[in-house]
């Protein structure tokens, strides 16, 4: 009733001050109404209103430190960092023992990013702090933007001895010992912990994830199962206990956890993007392939379900059609450098050369330098009868990959057909140096130039070297 009662004041204030500001009428309302009307409208991001609501107070209460701090908060928030200094170092002055303006202070320094100085500065208000857990968060967060993993984990487990349900510095802890390899670490602090916490669903997803980590799936499994126990609700404990399920080859089982989540609540495109995945190691091609399709009709910007369609009907051969989604995944993000790559694929097992070869060099234009990206584009150009674009793109190959076998029979082969036959004989001597095994490459992209007797006497010197 006391709670109900609160939130009745709550919305009354507000109504009232609402009420105010469309009438232009100036009414009365003491501090705390003020703090709680300002809180509200900063959670909810209307910060314009928390503004006026802070100016009426102020003029209201001027000697308010609380109302004064969220005026800091404000300055913040606007990046006027040196007005919320100033006004900070007057409130220290009236109330040098008052942690929120050691907060304030050390939320300056982190947007300022002198991390070190925050973390000086909240380490001060520990000193005279009641309630040190939401400072030893502070302070972890500090030392996670300095990278110091080892010093932020210990200020998260700080921060649960003094309050062991704080599920986000348990999260946090729990984030320092995987970063840091702590794997072994994190199972021993788990297990303390779920001795006197032992509903504790969190905890236990988290073991779960932990011995998943180290491949130990039966006893993931069984932290997983104990998460449900405590929570049937618990979304993330069934999504991970499939995943230990498909480790395990248990196909089936994985599906009708994957399918408790879409029960549970709306349908994420993980859980259908798992099932289309187990379906398919049935060899239940139907279902699987539906369940790629209802993964990117939930997420059309999640890559993984366009190419995992775009995966199934390479595998069955269906080029047209796997053509087709690969195309509709371009058209959402032409960005995404997996998708032309893709695009280039299909397009060279259809023998379509010239958009094999824009999607290849779109991948590379994207990024993606992998050595068969370059050499793919090489031998479409090759194919296409461009050979100084198929040149110069192997030039830049050898950039990248220098002293490259693959590259320099190429390189022979082309200026041999160009009639550059100095710079062929320069790069097929460097390519028998490198590995005569791949004269094949001639054989096979440049026909007539392997069956010139020069080119033949050179193969055989070096068999016989």
């Amino acid at each position: 009733m006391e709670y109900s009662q609160y939130d009745d004041n709550n919305n009354l204030s507000l109504s009232r001050f609402e009420s105010m500001l469309k009438t232009n009428r100036v009414l009365f309302f003491d501090s705390n109404e003020f703090e709680n009307i300002i809180q509200h409208y900063m959670e909810i991001g209307k910060m314009a209103l928390a503004k006026k609501a802070i100016k009426l107070g102020l003029s209201q209460h001027p000697t308010s430190i609380n109302l004064k701090l969220f005026q800091v908060e404000i300055y913040v928030f606007e990046n006027k960092l040196k007005l919320a200094d100033q006004l900070l170092n007057r409130l220290s002055d009236i109330e040098p023992a008052n942690e929120e303006v050691y907060i304030q202070k050390a939320n300056i320094l982190s947007k300022k990013d002198d991390h070190e100085g925050a973390i000086s500065v909240l380490q001060q208000a520990l000193e005279f702090s009641q309630e040190k857990a939401d400072l030893f968060s502070l302070i972890g967060m500090e030392y996670l933007f300095l990278d110091k993993f080892e010093d932020a984990k210990l200020c998260f487990l700080k921060c649960l001895e003094a309050d062991y349900e704080d599920y986000s510095a348990l999260y946090n802890a729990i984030y320092c010992f995987e970063f840091l390899d702590q794997n072994e670490e994190a199972i021993d602090y788990l297990n303390v912990y779920l001795n006197k916490n032992p509903y504790c669903e969190v905890a236990w997803h988290q073991l779960g994830k932990q011995y998943f980590n180290i491949k130990e799936y039966k006893k993931a499994l069984a932290a997983f199962d104990f998460a449900i126990i405590s929570d049937d609700t618990f979304i993330g404990a069934y999504l991970e206990k499939g995943k230990v399920l498909e480790k395990l080859n248990q196909l089936k089982e994985a599906i009708e956890n994957y399918k408790i989540t879409l029960a549970l609540d709306d349908p994420t495109s993980f859980a259908l993007l798992r099932i289309g995945y187990c379906y398919e190691k049935l060899g239940q091609d139907n279902l699987a392939v539906q369940h790629f399709y209802k993964t990117v009709e939930e997420d059309p910007l999640l890559d993984k379900g366009w190419i995992a369609i775009t995966h199934f009907y390479n595998r069955n051969k269906n080029y047209q059609k796997a053509l087709y989604y690969i195309n509709k995944a371009i058209n959402i993000d032409t960005e995404n450098v997996i998708y032309w790559k893709l695009y280039a694929q299909i397009n060279q097992r259809l023998n379509f050369l010239e958009e094999a070869e824009r999607g290849y060099k779109k991948t590379l234009e994207l990024g993606n330098y992998e050595l068969d990206t370059w050499l793919a584009r090489a031998d479409i150009l090759i194919n296409l009868g461009e050979y100084e674009a198929a040149i110069f793109n192997l030039i830049q190959t050898a950039e990248f990959f220098p002293d490259t076998a693959e590259v320099e029979y190429r390189l022979a082969g082309l200026y041999f057909t160009t009639n550059q036959a100095d710079n062929g004989y320069f790069h097929l001597k460097n390519a028998l140096g490198l590995n005569k095994d791949y004269y094949f490459i001639i054989e096979e992209l440049f026909p007539t130039i392997y069956k010139r007797k020069s080119i033949e006497e050179i193969m055989i010197k070096f068999k016989n070297a």
